[in-house]
């Protein structure tokens, strides 16, 4: 007769419980084959082994089974994987953007007394280096002009006789963006399908050009299904003073993306090969429609973008050919500035419109007068976002599918702006009801990560941030780019410890639960739950209860300029404290800031 099985349970997970269902299966089938139990027995030995096994694998299996969903993944490397499942992409080394001032000093058309001679103002080319007290170094953006009318212009060097200037003092400004430049060349060999290359320097802030040796450019794009780019171009028509480029679609066969695994960074490039690319590949935009399969005719108004490239198979990978690549990376750790800490020329690229003509002497004497300053601190959100941020962004940017309709959506899209363009801590998207059309107020605020305290965005970041919203707001929508208020304060409370314990400790304690609660920055426009205070300080060890807690403004010296009055803004009920929509509530000095006593 075939002996009867008792049902597996299989809620029996860890090593207790594995162990005593091996141990009551062996006892109820093997009676007689096996009865020796005991803890130093050899039976003993093998269940403890089986158990032990068990165990490891349940403990792995339900690890791998967590990590593999985004909203139960703990590790962050996992969580930064799975975020660029649904295209958001994270760069491990995010820049700051900011504006320089330059100054250089040129001789006068005449001897004495004459005007700036501005034949001898000369372009500070882009890609000019800089560097910061702080050893970050700085690359210029953008061709600045001396000979400019509009650049403020005041004597320099006045001779002692006549009071007339023998030199003059040119002022003008570029923007500039951390990071160095560097430069490398990749051998490739055959041709290979969704070839894949690893930088060679870890921390890349931005790719920013990938050429082969025929002379090829590949473009970066967000996803090798995208075959389409837009290039700005000079304008040279009458009105470039206020428009002075073109922004024109450009179809591209060889492109990439960028992808990070950690820290390391890698260029992933397509599937088709260059002899799959046809000499008359791109197609006239207005002949292509999209084909509907069982149909016997095609419509006029069904438009497929993605048949502009007719041989297209996510990009052309490059093969038997050396790639030169350009990119930039972050020389620190801390790659904010403070103002006038970027004092240094690291390499100055001087163009003079005439220089044959000129006077060389003159003309090394105008290179070395060159100085600099940073008028504005160069901030960016620099540190990275943790695991829980990155999830709340992710459900977000996918939900916004990648158009601004919603409050949230602006806040979505301002978070997932590209690293290269600056980074915003904080945003608050509001509707501006004092006007009559669709205008939304989008306040914002930054990090000091050298010191770990809010601060203003700057003119370049926000600017930044509206262009890049521009191209995913509805048409008639207007966005401002407005600075947040920080408003700091401090707690003040009263506790009553336990007898038995000592009071310094309890409060010392409390300090610590106080300043461990306040350490995560705040929305804007978040309140301050007084009642969470409470819920905090109960739950310190020693504490009977909690009699008085009171949040006391900060401002001025050291602190926000901004002024609040939180009796004011104390709700009916004394639970919190309300922030206006632009406020943004900050414990700068959570040592001083936080004073209890003990009764």
């Amino acid at each position: 007769m075939a002996k009867r099985l008792k049902p597996i349970n299989y809620t029996s997970r860890e090593f207790n419980s594995i162990r005593r269902d091996l141990e009551n299966y062996a006892k109820r089938y093997y009676p007689n084959t096996y009865k020796d139990f005991n803890e130093a027995s050899f039976g003993s030995l093998m269940l403890d082994t089986v158990s032990y096994v068990g165990d490891v694998l349940s403990f792995y299996l339900d690890y791998q089974v967590n990590e593999s969903f985004l909203d139960s993944a703990v590790e962050y490397n996992n969580v930064v994987r799975l975020a660029r499942q649904f295209g958001f992409k994270i760069s491990p080394s995010p820049s700051s953007y900011g504006t320089l001032t330059f100054y250089i000093e040129v001789p006068t058309t005449l001897s004495i007394g004459g005007a700036p001679d501005l034949n001898y103002a000369p372009t500070l080319k882009a890609g000019s280096q800089f560097s910061s007290i702080g050893g970050g170094t700085y690359s210029l953006l953008e061709d600045v002009d001396f000979s400019d009318t509009s650049n403020l212009v005041v004597a320099g060097v006045i001779n002692s006789s006549t009071n007339q200037p023998k030199t003059y003092i040119i002022r003008a400004q570029g923007q500039v963006v951390s990071g160095r430049l560097t430069t490398q060349e990749v051998d490739v060999a055959e041709f290979q399908r969704f070839l894949k290359v690893q930088l060679a320097t870890d921390k890349v802030a931005e790719v920013i050009s990938v050429m082969d040796s025929e002379g090829h450019e590949y473009f970066e794009v967000d996803n090798l299904a995208q075959n389409i780019v837009y290039k700005a171009i000079q304008n040279n028509s009458g009105d470039r003073e206020n428009a002075p480029s073109i922004l024109k679609a450009l179809p591209v066969a060889r492109r990439y993306t960028v992808e990070y695994e950690g820290d390391r960074s890698f260029l992933q490039f397509g599937y088709g090969s260059d002899s799959e690319l046809l000499t008359q590949s791109i197609a006239d935009p207005s002949e292509v429609v999209l084909q509907l399969h069982g149909r016997n005719y095609i419509t006029d108004k069904e438009f497929d973008p993605t048949k502009l490239i007719n041989s297209d198979k996510f990009g052309i990978a490059p093969a038997n050919t050396t790639l030169t690549v350009v990119y930039r990376i972050n020389t620190t750790q801390d790659v904010n500035a403070a103002v006038d800490s970027i004092t240094e020329v690291g390499g100055a690229n001087f163009k003079f419109s005439n220089a044959g003509a000129l006077n060389s002497a003159t003309r090394a004497d105008v290179k070395n007068s060159l100085e600099l300053t940073n008028e504005v601190p160069i901030v960016g959100d620099i540190s990275l976002p943790s695991s829980e941020e990155i999830k709340q962004r992710v459900m977000s940017y996918f939900a916004a599918q990648n158009r601004a309709v919603t409050i949230e959506d602006y806040r979505t899209l301002t978070y997932a702006m590209p690293a290269q363009f600056g980074s915003i801590k904080r945003c608050a998207p509001a509707r501006d009801f004092s006007e009559f059309k669709r205008n939304l107020n989008l306040y914002v605020i930054s990090e000091d990560v050298s010191t770990g305290k809010l601060i203003r965005s700057n003119p370049t970041l926000k600017s930044n941030l509206k262009t890049w919203l521009a191209q995913y707001k509805m048409i008639n929508d207007t966005i401002d780019i407005l600075d947040a208020r920080i408003v700091n304060f401090g707690v003040e409370y009263v506790i009553m410890s336990d007898r038995d314990v000592n009071r310094y400790t309890v409060l010392n304690n409390a300090n610590l639960a106080l300043r461990s609660h306040f350490s995560a920055v705040a929305d804007i426009g978040e309140p301050i739950y007084i009642t969470d205070i409470y819920k905090v300080l109960q739950k310190v060890p020693g504490i009977i209860d909690v009699l008085y807690v009171n949040m006391v403004e900060k401002a001025g010296g050291n602190y926000s300029e901004f002024s609040y009055d939180m009796d004011a803004a104390l709700s009916p009920d004394g639970r919190f404290i309300e922030a206006e929509r632009d406020v943004v509530f900050e414990l700068k000095y959570p040592d001083i800031d936080i004073k209890g006593s003990v009764q």
